[in-house]
């Protein structure tokens, strides 16, 4: 089912970015050849990390961001220096990060909602990987003739990391103003 569902991606011309927010500590081999021939056909596909209870967070970086043909991304908490959201992943296959977990309540980073008057909130690597791919979004929609390789090297340049990629996050968080200049 999910090899169906990104064939239809991979040859949809309209598609240029995929963003996955699905994990798993072993391979799959039906999301293995669908990650694959939506890649082979141009798509910027970005993945969670990984975002786990105690049973998985001693594994790194999760199934399929461990990828070569996927970007990994994970959650840091605010704050300086880089130290992984609470239970969020991090490893060598890191590309980004996106702050998600306050440094002194532990609370994730808060959005615009509520719910029985209770700020909602939001974190994980999951949330960091659909923030990633809206700022490559936008990027490419600013260059609409750019490849994904030249996308994808815009946003690393315009990382805080860049030039020197850390082995557990990446090229760290993205300035999404200067990714769109």
């Amino acid at each position: 089912m999910f090899k169906k569902h990104f064939v239809g991606l991979g040859d949809n011309t309209s598609v240029k970015i995929i963003s996955m927010s699905m994990g798993h500590i072993f391979s799959v081999g039906r999301i293995e050849d669908g990650v694959r021939y939506a890649n082979n056909r141009g798509k910027l596909i970005f993945c969670a990390g990984g975002t786990s209870t105690s049973f998985t967070n001693f594994v790194g970086v999760i199934f399929p961001a461990w990828m070569n043909e996927t970007v990994a991304v994970t959650g840091i908490k605010e704050g300086s220096g880089y130290n992984k959201c609470s239970n969020c992943h991090s490893g060598s296959k890191i590309e980004f990060t996106v702050v998600m977990q306050r440094s002194g309540s532990g609370n994730t980073a808060p959005v615009l909602s509520y719910y029985e008057n209770q700020s909602d909130y939001v974190g994980g690597s999951s949330v960091a990987t659909a923030t990633t791919a809206g700022i490559a979004a936008l990027v490419w929609s600013k260059n609409p003739s750019w490849n994904k390789d030249q996308v994808l090297t815009k946003l690393r340049q315009s990382s805080s990391l860049y030039s020197n990629k850390s082995s557990e996050y990446g090229y760290g968080n993205i300035n999404a103003s200067l990714a769109v200049e």
